[in-house]
């Protein structure tokens, strides 16, 4: 007789799919808001100035969103290409907002954290059965 056993890292699937839900979530509601800021976004940091076309990078935050929207409901099925498609857009997600670091220090660094959490909620084994021979 042999026996299946689910391991505990089967628990990740649904809490990644939260994630990036809740990270494309975020990013569309980013990209909104920049997207309707009529006015380009001026920032001084340590002497040097900079200036933002923030409709342009809140397309990129809203196509971002969008994806990572519809990858977290490929994660709830437990999709392989959704988990990769995940990693991409959180690896995108986070280059993005390093460019962000001057004018939004914070939020940025709150964003990549979730992108980093997002990366390894994906990735860590989901769903892995252990089969044993039972006599």
């Amino acid at each position: 007789m042999t026996t299946v056993e689910r391991t505990s890292g089967s628990s990740w699937g649904p809490f990644a799919a939260v994630v990036v839900l809740l990270a494309g979530l975020f990013s569309i509601l980013q990209g909104i808001v920049a997207v309707l800021a009529p006015d380009p976004y001026y920032v001084v940091a340590h002497g040097t100035l900079f200036i933002f076309d923030i409709s342009g990078w809140g397309w990129w935050n809203l196509i971002i969103g969008i994806l990572a929207v519809i990858t977290a409901g490929g994660i709830f099925a437990g999709a392989l290409w959704a988990r990769i498609i995940a990693v991409i857009l959180a690896i995108l997600s986070a280059i993005a907002q390093l460019f962000l670091i001057p004018a939004q220090p914070w939020w940025s660094a709150i964003l990549i954290a979730i992108d980093v959490l997002v990366i390894f909620a994906v990735t860590t084994h989901q769903g892995t059965t252990r089969q044993g021979a039972r006599s």
